[in-house]
C-alpha cells in the first residue's frame, strides 16, 4: 500500500517532521509521482502495526511466549518414542510377511524340482530297462536280423536268459504295430493251454532261453 505523508502521519500517529526525518534516513520506502510524495508500506508491515494499534486502544498485551521446560521436552520426546516404536512394529510385520512369503516360494520351487526329477527317474528307470533288455537278447547273439514292417515268414528266434515282455520284444525286432496286435491275439488264444505262453497282470511275456516262440510269431 502506498499512502501520502499525511496520510502516513494520521495512520501510523508520527508528525510529519519525523516522517521526513525517516524519509531522508532512508528507514522509509517512498516513490515521487506528480511532484507528491508516497510512502509504501508492505501489507504485512500494515497488519502487524494495526494489531498493534487495536491491542493499544483494547490496553490488553500478546500474550507472552511460552517458556520451553524440562517437562514439555521430555514428553515431547516420549511421543517422538512411541511413534518410532509403531513405525518398528509395522516394519518387523512387513518383514515377517516377507520372509514368510519367500519361505512359501522356496518350498514349492523345491517340490517343482523334485517332481521334475521323480518323474525324469521314472524315464530314466524305464530307458534302463529297455537297455537291460536289448543286452539280455544280444548277450548270446551277435547276429543283427533285418526284419520288415510286415511279419516275416520264417522268423529267427532269439534265445536270452530271462524272461521278457511280449510286446517289448516285438518292438525290439522291428514288428509293426498291426502285426503285433495279430501276435497278441494268437498269444490270448493258446494261453491256457500252452505252457509256453506266460501272462502277468494282464501282459504277455516270452522266456526265450527255454521255449521258441516261432510257431506263434
Amino acid at each position: 500500500m502506498r499512502y501520502s505523508i499525511e496520510e502516513y502521519a494520521k495512520t501510523f500517529k508520527m508528525s510529519k517532521e519525523m516522517i521526513h526525518n525517516k524519509i531522508r534516513t532512508k528507514k522509509l520506502d517512498y516513490i515521487v509521482e506528480g511532484g507528491i510524495a508516497y510512502i509504501i508500506v508492505p501489507t504485512k508491515t500494515m497488519n502487524t502495526n494495526l494489531k498493534l494499534e487495536n491491542l493499544e486502544k483494547t490496553g490488553s498485551t500478546p500474550p507472552p511466549p511460552v517458556k520451553t521446560n524440562i517437562g514439555m521436552v521430555i514428553s515431547l520426546y516420549q511421543k517422538e518414542n512411541h511413534h518410532l516404536k509403531l513405525k518398528i512394529k509395522e516394519l518387523e510385520a512387513k518383514i515377517d510377511s516377507l520372509i514368510h512369503d519367500k519361505e512359501q516360494m522356496l518350498i514349492a520351487d523345491r517340490n517343482r524340482i523334485e517332481e521334475i526329477y521323480t518323474a525324469k527317474d521314472e524315464q530314466l528307470k524305464s530307458v534302463l530297462e529297455v537297455l537291460s533288455t536289448k543286452l539280455i537278447l544280444l548277450r548270446n547273439d551277435n547276429t543283427v536280423h533285418d526284419v520288415v514292417a510286415t511279419a516275416p515268414q520264417n522268423p529267427i528266434p532269439l534265445v536270452s536268459n530271462g524272461v521278457i515282455e511280449l510286446k517289448r520284444y516285438l518292438k525290439f525286432i522291428g514288428v509293426g504295430s498291426e502285426e503285433r496286435k495279430i501276435i497278441r491275439n494268437r498269444f490270448s488264444q493258446a494261453y491256457g493251454s500252452d505252457i509256453r505262453i506266460i501272462q502277468k497282470e494282464g501282459e504277455f511275456y516270452v522266456d526265450l532261453s527255454k521255449y521258441d516262440y516261432t510257431d506263434l510269431l
